[in-house]
């Protein structure tokens, strides 16, 4: 699962370079990802994940056992 996010599932999509003069040439569009580790008060472990910078907004909002539980009911875990 590269360049994926593990809370979001965003990933790569693909778009156009436009030049001056309009012409167009395929191009990819990254998401902003960071591996960041987390403390799991529950468990009792750090996990690692792979998450952009939307993500870790959710995190901070949700906490990061409900984003974990959520991304493991989506299947991004």
């Amino acid at each position: 699962m590269s360049r994926v996010c593990q809370i979001t599932g965003k990933k790569v999509i693909t778009g156009n370079n436009v030049s001056h003069s309009q012409r167009k040439t395929k191009r990819k569009f990254y998401p902003n990802l960071q591996t960041k580790k987390f403390y799991l008060p529950e468990e009792d472990k750090w996990i690692s994940l792979k998450v952009s910078a939307a993500g870790l907004r959710t995190i901070d909002k949700k906490g990061i056992s409900a984003c974990v539980k959520e991304a493991k009911a989506k299947g991004f875990l």
